[in-house]
């Protein structure tokens, strides 16, 4: 992000207000193309302003005419233009993004822009920003995550159906998945607060992909992952931890969902190898997990036959069984290794274009 000042004051005045402001640094000043008056933009070839516009900190005596020719120059390269004005309606109309004052603003310039600034602070400017990235953040976050858990959901049952003829993850099951883990996984995620590194990215273009490169090869490993940990369970589960059939399909349920409750943590940073950054500050983070792994409690241990965990025909398949510390042990174990899968995997570079 790079703000330039446009102003109708003389190059001197603001010179001067661009050093206060630090829009310009120390010794930028001097630099041949900085601060450039609107006339000698005015006059410049087509080419000669798209070769320039980028070096151009700050235009000074300008009118309405050179505001607009430096908002379509930098449309034209392909940034994302905001424009803080008062009364240039046309240059807010012609902006991606157009602000205007509330209180020093006219009303011309209030009905062309996108948003009002209502207490005319330029800091007030800074924080929607802020917070219109950290939405944007925390959407892809969820993306991420009900992404994991739709690809793990389908091609689990669909390899079981193809190859033993049984769904090791019924619809109640499912439903429980999306309906409560998921709806409780976004609150979760949207409880992240704007951070100082969010202004350090470059600006999302309108044309750029929702879902990046970055976010597919997260969501791509962590759903192979548990997509073969399902897969042992129902082919091997049995044998391996001693238990019958019925057990086996309650043990890949619940080890279904506990990797949706670890993979949490795995959505709260997309790039970051330290998911666990500031979370014991954000205590609605951690409350809202602390209900999805209560609800989940609630649900093997005391509403399986809704959950459809257990046979209904009690006399044919015995007493009704219950999950004891092994099986909850194995179940945690398994859903834990999707930290250090994470770490692995945010080693691989992934392409940057979007």
């Amino acid at each position: 992000m790079k703000i330039k000042m446009i102003t109708g004051d003389n190059v001197s005045t603001a010179r001067a207000i661009a050093i206060k402001c630090g829009i310009l640094r120390s010794g930028d000043e001097d630099k041949e193309g900085v601060v450039v008056e609107g006339e000698v933009f005015r006059n410049y070839t087509l080419k000669e302003r798209m070769e320039k516009v980028d070096n151009i900190n700050v235009l000074a005596r300008s009118s309405p005419l050179d505001r607009l020719l430096l908002v379509q120059c930098l449309k034209l390269k392909g940034q994302v233009v905001a424009v803080n004005s008062k009364n240039d309606s046309l240059v807010l109309k012609e902006a991606h993004v157009g602000l205007s004052l509330g209180i020093q603003g006219t009303e011309v310039s209030k009905e062309s822009s996108d948003i009002i600034i209502l207490d005319d602070n330029f800091a007030t400017i800074a924080m929607a920003l802020k917070w219109g990235r950290c939405v944007y953040s925390n959407i892809q976050k969820f993306i991420q995550f009900q992404l994991t858990i739709t690809v793990a959901f389908l091609v689990i049952n669909l390899i079981a159906i193809v190859s033993t003829r049984a769904i090791p993850l019924t619809g109640p099951q499912i439903c429980w998945v999306n309906l409560i883990i998921g709806v409780l996984g976004a609150l979760a995620l949207a409880t992240e607060h704007p951070t100082s590194e969010l202004m350090e990215k470059p600006s999302v273009g309108p044309m750029e992909r929702l879902i990046t490169n970055i976010m597919w090869r997260n969501l791509l490993a962590q759903a192979l992952y548990q997509i073969g940990a399902l897969l042992m369970l129902q082919c091997r589960g049995e044998p391996t931890f001693g238990v019958t059939e019925a057990m086996d399909n309650i043990l890949i349920f619940h080890t279904f969902v506990l990797c949706q409750v670890f993979n949490v943590f795995n959505a709260r940073k997309l790039e970051k190898k330290n998911v666990f950054k500031d979370v014991y500050n954000n205590w609605k983070f951690l409350g809202i997990v602390g209900i999805m792994i209560l609800l989940q409690v609630v649900m093997v241990e005391f509403l399986r036959q809704f959950a459809n965990t257990e046979k209904l025909n009690r006399e044919e398949f015995g007493p009704t069984e219950k999950l004891n510390w092994v099986n909850w042990r194995t179940c945690v174990a398994i859903a834990a290794i999707s930290w250090p899968v994470r770490t692995i995997v945010k080693c691989i570079p992934v392409p940057q274009l979007r």
